[in-house]
């Protein structure tokens, strides 16, 4: 009886634990003895430990990646009436975010070569009514965010980075959140920094922005019972924290390690039919994701792929403006080509550290199998 199919998962986080199990548990030990759990020292040290890797003088670590948007909108007071600039290109929870403050999503088209938003369309899209652009830094790549934050400044917007895929990415030297206003990350497990459940953090220079954040996250509670502002639960748990702080010290070598996987596949998917991810001038990626595009031939590929056990999956299916909830935005099939053909044509395949030369090969063999 032949031996079964080795399995190539997608992301393969029990690799990753096996790892650094020895790091991690004590101080999950450490937590439950304390049994401190809501904020504390556990969040404050890893508040520190992120400010420091970004370059930024303020963290506030939240509940989520999805809660750091809404508490940044918050903080900034976007609200009804108000419109903000975003890709539709992204998972939804960027545009989410805006219309649960009350305010009005405006999506606009992406580059066909690095799927991020476009600095001129964003420009053009702005009107009396906008009061923010939120620029996604897709799949592990800055998008243009030097010249994003200069139309932001220019039209006084606030500018607020959606680097939830894209911690420790970098830009002319620049990382993720040294480009102004304020970012936000997300820890959800398949981020580079995953945690063992939802976590976030926003990051910012601006001192009065850090200090509503934290007074947001708390349901605006100034002093026990005394609320300046009506908050939300946007708590990091220290739990969380505690095991991020330890996986923070290995993020750069794990991003490496994607970076190396990367360029194989660059090398023996040259002469194939799909096209490789094209990483900018200046931009230094932490491939949260690696994203092929098959025009033509995407589902007989992930079909393909499937039967030979390798995993893939496709982000996004639906650009943001045509999905059935944003209706009443009005957005019309034809309005974002390129993020209409993305959506028609991307299929992500396996990058994450641990990923052996023989399963990577095993990958780009199957892929070429189906363009030849």
């Amino acid at each position: 009886m032949p031996n079964a199919v080795a399995q190539v998962p997608l992301l393969d986080l029990k690799a990753q634990y096996a790892a650094i199990r020895n790091e991690i548990r004590p101080v999950l030990d450490e937590v439950c003895d304390s049994q401190m759990f809501i904020l504390g020292q556990r969040v404050a040290d890893f508040e520190r430990s992120v400010a420091e890797y970004c370059g930024v003088d303020h963290a506030v670590g939240v509940s989520s990646g999805s809660d750091a948007l809404i508490l940044a909108l918050m903080a900034a007071d976007v609200g009804p009436g108000d419109e903000v600039i975003t890709s539709t290109f992204t998972f939804f929870a960027t545009a989410g975010a805006v219309a649960r403050v009350g305010a009005k999503p405006i999506l606009v088209d992406v580059d066909p070569e690095t799927f991020n938003v476009r600095p001129d369309l964003i420009e053009s899209a702005i009107t009396q009514r906008t009061k923010a652009v939120i620029p996604v830094d897709l799949f592990g790549q800055l998008a243009e965010l030097d010249r994003i934050s200069a139309v932001a400044a220019a039209h006084r917007l606030v500018m607020i980075e959606d680097a939830a895929q894209s911690i420790g990415a970098s830009r002319h030297g620049r990382k993720a959140g040294q480009f102004g206003g304020m970012c936000c990350f997300s820890f959800f497990p398949s981020k580079n920094l995953g945690g063992f459940g939802d976590g976030g953090m926003i990051v910012t220079d601006d001192a009065d922005l850090a200090e509503r954040c934290r007074v947001l996250r708390m349901h605006g509670e100034t002093s026990r019972y005394h609320h300046r502002y009506i908050g939300g639960n946007f708590r990091l748990d220290a739990l969380q924290a505690a095991i991020l702080n330890v996986k923070l010290r290995h993020l750069d070598e794990w991003s490496q390690a994607r970076r190396v996987n990367a360029s194989r596949y660059d090398e023996w998917l040259a002469a194939s039919d799909v096209i490789t991810p094209t990483i900018a001038d200046g931009n230094v990626s932490i491939f949260n994701q690696y994203t092929l595009r098959a025009p033509r031939r995407r589902d007989s590929l992930r079909n393909h792929l499937t039967s030979k056990g390798i995993g893939c999956g496709i982000y996004y299916p639906i650009p943001l403006h045509l999905q059935e909830c944003f209706a009443y935005l009005g957005g019309r099939r034809g309005d974002c080509p390129v993020a209409e053909a993305l959506a028609d044509e991307v299929l992500s395949i396996p990058i994450y550290p641990e990923l052996s030369l023989e399963q990577q090969r095993r990958v780009a063999d199957a892929i070429r199998e189906v363009c030849e």
